[in-house]
């Protein structure tokens, strides 16, 4: 007999022997369902028996039975669990999560304008034969590299439309530089993204840097399609409630 038919038995055998209370009639499957009869299903049954052998089965499969509230604390832990990331001992709720775990937008009316900067950074690959022609500038679709910076200008501009629960900021500033790096044969993007408001311009600075470096690969992929885009992260910001903040590497 499987383990769990042969605890589903005991059970039944231990209702049947049980001097507390009479059996109740259940109904099993092969898929090794059962169900205990209940005022619902059978009219002629008092609730009163119903709900004493449903804590008579608690204290069989349990030792004890569970305070009626215990489902619903488990619930609303699971829920609560779903919404909240535990980080170094400390309980930080996600922000773009509601208390149902749906998606929601931020409600940030209620934070004060201030100055925000956020610079982040990404590298691109292109192996020496696509490095050595945007040196040169010798790419057949053109200036690779100046095409690829005001693709990144374009594109932290079209963050909001881009991150679905990103909130569309007047940014005041753009900077997207890239430099070639001879050592590895890469092309290092940096972009910078300011504003004065009430959330941060870090999705700015990260879509600019990630839309140059694919400009980059489109530019160069007819030379080579061994080309990597990599390191997109964020490197420091300045302002907001949380402060400023820098990678330590």
């Amino acid at each position: 007999m499987f383990p769990a038919a042969k605890r589903l038995f005991e059970i039944r055998t231990a209702f049947r022997e049980s001097p507390k209370f009479a059996p109740a009639s259940r109904s099993f499957s092969t898929a090794l369902n059962y169900h205990i009869d209940s005022p619902d299903n059978n009219p002629d049954m008092p609730s009163e028996f119903s709900e004493a052998n449903k804590e008579r089965e608690m204290e069989i499969i349990f030792g004890e039975t569970p305070p009626s509230n215990a489902m619903e604390s488990t619930s609303s832990a699971q829920e609560s669990q779903a919404v909240t990331a535990v980080l170094g001992g400390s309980q930080q709720s996600l922000s773009h999560v509601d208390a149902h775990g749906q998606a929601s937008m931020v409600d940030i009316s209620s934070k004060e304008d201030s100055k925000r900067i956020a610079v982040a950074v990404c590298r691109v690959l292109l192996g020496k034969k696509a490095f050595d022609l945007v040196a040169a500038n010798q790419v057949a679709k053109g200036d690779a590299l100046s095409i690829a910076k005001i693709a990144g200008i374009c594109g932290a501009k079209q963050t909001s439309s881009l991150i679905p629960l990103c909130h569309n900021i007047g940014l005041t500033h753009i900077r997207v530089d890239l430099t070639l790096n001879e050592k590895d044969y890469s092309v290092d993007i940096e972009g910078e993204a300011a504003t004065t408001g009430k959330t941060g311009a870090e999705m700015e600075a990260m879509t600019a840097v990630t839309v140059a470096g694919l400009t980059v690969y489109d530019m160069c992929k007819a030379a080579s399609k061994d080309i990597n885009i990599t390191d997109i992260h964020l490197k420091h910001k300045i302002g907001g409630k949380s402060g400023d903040w820098s990678r330590n590497s």
